[in-house]
């Protein structure tokens, strides 16, 4: 697989949808997530990434032009133990209950599948990074309808194991704009990483497409000792 130009990919893709990339920094010692969320509709637009405890959710912009908070007004960062679970949805949640219960992420994530919300049937979209000891693995989810039929579900779990450095993954909701939107197809794309946390968060905001993007957020995580930097980037002030 070739590796792709992360900040390319996003230039190029006015509507990606949701996004998340995971990887290794290129000097090997920080395991890197992001995660953005871009929208169309006003609603989806109305939105802002706050902390809440270690991970992150979403909440209403202006909370008095909040329509339908089902799909958009959930934790897409969870931290359990030395695990950081990132989603595009509620489905965060489940996670993080179900790996407390002992289930693996992808035994976790079988009660769920795609988004409700025809004709697009958004997938959903998942990450898992694990840090032990030094050791760095994680793992990514999409829950899919079969080609915009929703009476099927198609669920593809990719896991990496010791990641190389420089490396991440990126995967997002939509192949590109549309109506309906089609869903991402394939695995996730190889992408490039970046030692920077700043540079890394400047180059992922300035690449979303402007007037869609909606709210960043960046967490490197030291490999060796679990400490972790964070940054936020909302459009909404």
């Amino acid at each position: 697989m070739n590796m792709l130009s992360l900040e390319q990919e996003l230039k190029s893709n006015a509507y990606p949808g949701r996004g998340i990339v995971i990887g290794k920094t290129p000097d090997g010692k920080k395991a890197a997530t992001a995660y953005f969320i871009m929208g169309r509709s006003s609603n989806s637009r109305n939105r802002v990434f706050v902390e809440e405890g270690q991970g992150i959710r979403t909440e209403a912009f202006d909370p008095s032009k909040l329509e339908d908070p089902s799909l958009i007004i959930y934790a897409p960062v969870r931290v359990l133990g030395n695990k950081t679970i990132v989603t595009n949805g509620d489905q965060t949640d489940t996670i993080y209950e179900g790996m407390d219960k002992q289930l693996t992420f992808e035994q976790s994530l079988r009660s769920r599948e795609f988004e409700p919300d025809g004709p697009n049937y958004t997938p959903r979209i998942s990450g898992v990074m694990h840090l032990e000891q030094g050791k760095y693995n994680y793992a990514m989810s999409i829950l899919k309808s079969n080609n915009g039929n929703p009476d099927a579900c198609n669920r593809y779990t990719f896991a990496y194991e010791n990641p190389v450095a420089g490396e991440g993954h990126f995967i997002h909701t939509y192949m590109h704009d549309g109506n309906p939107l089609p869903s991402f197809e394939g695995e996730p794309k190889l992408v490039d990483m970046m030692d920077d946390i700043d540079a890394f968060t400047d180059m992922v905001w300035n690449s979303l497409n402007e007037e869609n993007k909606v709210s960043l957020f960046v967490r490197y995580i030291d490999i060796a000792t679990g400490e972790y930097e964070t940054r936020i980037v909302n459009k909404n002030k």
